[in-house]
C-alpha cells in the first residue's frame, strides 16, 4: 500500500474547498438549473430544511439526494407541454432519496478509510473546516512515520498531551465543506511519483475497466435512455450495433454532457427525438431560437405528453442543417460523419495508461470515460472508467 494514503488525511484535501452552501428541497426546479450550471460536477445535493432558529450546522442527517441534469432533463421531458409549471415544481418531488452517497467525517480520517467508503458508493464527504492540523515534517498530515504529529497548541487544550489530539483553531464549528471522489483523484495526479509504477500502468492491465456498461441503439427513442441509465455513472452509451455483434459508439446522453446546456430545449429533444438525433446536437448551445420539427423514429416512445413540436427552441441551432428534409433520409452512421465534433464523447484506449486517463477526465471536469477497442480503428466499445474504478485501480494494486 502506498505511503500516501496511510500518511495523509481528509483534512488534506480540504485546503481552498469552498464552504458548503445547502441546496433546499423547497427550492424550484428552475433554481436547481442554476445551482446545477454552477456546480462543479454537474450535480447538487439536496437537504431537508433546517429547523428554526438558531440553525444547526449541515448534517449529513438531513442530507437527501443527489440531483443531476439530467433528472431535470427527463423531468422536463416527461412534463410535455406544461415545462413552465415544472420549472416551478419543488426538487423534493424529483430528487431521488439516497442518504448513502454522502458521509460526515472528521478532518482527521485517513485518506485510506475515504478511499473504502468511496469504493462502497459515497460520492461525497461532509468535512468541518474548523479543524486545522499542525506539525512540522506534513503540515497537515494527523500521522507521520506512524506516530501523532505534534501539537503545537496544548495549552489550550485543557493541558491535554501534545500527541494525543490535533490542534484546533478559533473558526467557527458550522463551517464545512463537501470533497467528491473527482477531488481525490485531483489530490492523487499529484502524488504519481509515491504512486509508481502504478500510473503508467494500462487501464486494462490494472483492472480499471467496466464492461458492463449501459447502452442504448441509436434509432431507439431517446426517451428510453432515462429508464436504462445507471447511478453511477450516470451516463448511457448511444451506439450501433454491427453483424458480429460489437457496439460501435457515436456519443452518450449523461448528466456531464447535459451539464451547462439549454434544458428545456433539451428536454423537447429527448421526448421527440431518436437517441442518435439527440446526441448529434446535444452538445451545441446555440442561442438562435429555431421551430425543430418532430423527427421520425425507428421505435415509438408512446404519448410523451411533449405538446406541439412546431413549438420554438433553442436545439442545435448551429447544425440545425441536419433537421433538413434531405437529412430526415439520412442515417444514423452518416449524421455521425457529418457531425462528429462537439458531440464526440470522451473516448481512450484501452491500451492507455492510467495517468493519462486520470488526466483525461479531470482536465475536462468528466465524470467517465468511455474505452474503445486499440486495434480497432471503428469506435469499437469495450467499457466505461470512472472515478470508482480509478480508485479501485489504485488500492488493490501494492506499491513499493
Amino acid at each position: 500500500m502506498a505511503r500516501v494514503f496511510l500518511h495523509h488525511v481528509v483534512g488534506d484535501l480540504t485546503l481552498g474547498k469552498p464552504e458548503l452552501v445547502e441546496f433546499s428541497e423547497a427550492e424550484t426546479v428552475e433554481a436547481a438549473v442554476r445551482a446545477i450550471g454552477d456546480s462543479a460536477d454537474g450535480a447538487i445535493a439536496v437537504w431537508r430544511r433546517r429547523p428554526m432558529e438558531p440553525a444547526p450546522p449541515p448534517s449529513a442527517e438531513r442530507f437527501i439526494g443527489m440531483l443531476t441534469s439530467l433528472d431535470v432533463v427527463a423531468f422536463l421531458a416527461r412534463a410535455g407541454a406544461d415545462q413552465e409549471r415544472a420549472m416551478r415544481t419543488p426538487v423534493s418531488e424529483l430528487v431521488a432519496p439516497n442518504p448513502s452517497l454522502l458521509k460526515e467525517v472528521d478532518p482527521g480520517t485517513r485518506l485510506i478509510d475515504a478511499l473504502e467508503m468511496m469504493k462502497q458508493g459515497v460520492r461525497h464527504l461532509l468535512v468541518r473546516k474548523s479543524i486545522v492540523w499542525k506539525g512540522f515534517s506534513k503540515r497537515f498530515s494527523i500521522l507521520y512515520n506512524g506516530r501523532w504529529l505534534k501539537n503545537t497548541q496544548s495549552s489550550s487544550l485543557g493541558g491535554e498531551s501534545n500527541s494525543d489530539r490535533p490542534s484546533t483553531s478559533a473558526l467557527p464549528d458550522n463551517k464545512f465543506c463537501c470533497l467528491s471522489r473527482e477531488d481525490v483523484v485531483r489530490f492523487l495526479i499529484g502524488c504519481l511519483g509515491a504512486l509508481a509504477p502504478l500510473p503508467l500502468s494500462s487501464i486494462s492491465s490494472v483492472g480499471a475497466i467496466g464492461s458492463n456498461y449501459a447502452y442504448i441503439e441509436a434509432s431507439s427513442p431517446a426517451l428510453e435512455a432515462i429508464y436504462k441509465i445507471p447511478h453511477d455513472p450516470c451516463a448511457i452509451a448511444v451506439v450501433e450495433t454491427n453483424s458480429e455483434g460489437s457496439h460501435k459508439i457515436i456519443g452518450d446522453i449523461s448528466a456531464y454532457k447535459l451539464w451547462k446546456c439549454d434544458y428545456l430545449a433539451a428536454a423537447w429533444a429527448m421526448a421527440n427525438l431518436s437517441a442518435g438525433q439527440f446526441v448529434v446536437g446535444a452538445d451545441d448551445y446555440g442561442t438562435t431560437p429555431v421551430s425543430v420539427p418532430e423527427l421520425p423514429i425507428d421505435s415509438s416512445a408512446g404519448d410523451t405528453g411533449a405538446g406541439d413540436s412546431s413549438r420554438p427552441r433553442k436545439f442545435s441551432s448551429r447544425s440545425i442543417g441536419f433537421f433538413s428534409n434531405q437529412a430526415n433520409q439520412m442515417s444514423i452512421g452518416r449524421l455521425r460523419s457529418m457531425y462528429r465534433g462537439r458531440s464526440a464523447p470522451w473516448t481512450c484506449k484501452h491500451t492507455s495508461s492510467l495517468a493519462a486517463v486520470m488526466a483525461q477526465m479531470l482536465s475536462h471536469r468528466a465524470t467517465h470515460v468511455w474505452v474503445t477497442d486499440a486495434d480497432l480503428d471503428d469506435d469499437t466499445l469495450v467499457g466505461i472508467i470512472s472515478y470508482t474504478d480509478i480508485l479501485n485501480a489504485v488500492t488493490k494494486h501494492p506499491t513499493p
